[in-house]
């Protein structure tokens, strides 16, 4: 569960930077590139931050 909820807020960013980089400002393109490399880095450390919020929240890891 928690992984679909961090892969969704990554990508509605993601188009929301698009979008806000289309209609207001080319530099909202880096609010993509700093997902994208927050992406990365959680992938070699495993340490991604809206996990932290989940848990503060409540929300428990998923079965698989």
């Amino acid at each position: 569960m928690r992984e679909r909820i961090v892969r969704a807020v990554a990508g509605i960013m993601i188009l929301i930077s698009i979008t806000l980089a289309y209609f207001v400002s080319i530099y909202w393109l880096g609010m993509t590139a700093f997902v994208g490399l927050n992406l990365l880095q959680s992938s070699f450390t495993r340490f991604c931050p809206l996990e932290l919020i989940l848990d503060k929240a409540g929300i428990e890891k998923g079965k698989c």
